[in-house]
């Protein structure tokens, strides 16, 4: 594995450390999902790296995932890629940008999207093991 796929994957095991203790803050969930969003698009800028492809500088989960989309033998929910998206804006400005159709996260919500978050994280490392 090159040393920047490394380095990807370091970073996202951070915010998955970081998202993981946020579970214990119920309050703060736009921040467990923000430590979300970027699990998965750390991950999966890595598989980029890892594949010689350009790193595009954006922060949609469903543009990222078409173009690892070629290289993974796992295929990620789309909807939760897509409410991961759409929640990245409202985690770090107050705004009415990027909520989910019934406003900030709820916990429940909040514990899926890091669930998903972590299982995206560990099938990368497989992947990228390999």
């Amino acid at each position: 594995m090159k040393e920047i796929t490394r380095e990807w994957l370091k970073y996202a095991e951070s915010d998955l450390e970081t998202a993981k203790t946020l579970l214990d803050h119920k309050p703060i969930t736009n921040n467990i999902v923000y430590h979300s969003h970027q699990v998965v698009e750390k991950c999966f800028k890595a598989i980029l790296e890892e594949k010689d492809q350009t790193v595009p500088k954006t922060h949609n989960l469903l543009t990222l995932h078409n173009k690892i989309h070629p290289f993974v033998d796992y295929t990620a929910n789309k909807k939760l890629l897509n409410d991961l998206s759409k929640i990245y804006i409202d985690t770090k400005y107050p705004t009415e940008l990027g909520l989910l159709p019934t406003g900030m996260p709820s916990f429940e919500e909040a514990v899926s999207l890091y669930e998903f978050a972590k299982d995206i994280y560990e099938k990368t490392v497989k992947f990228l093991e390999k």
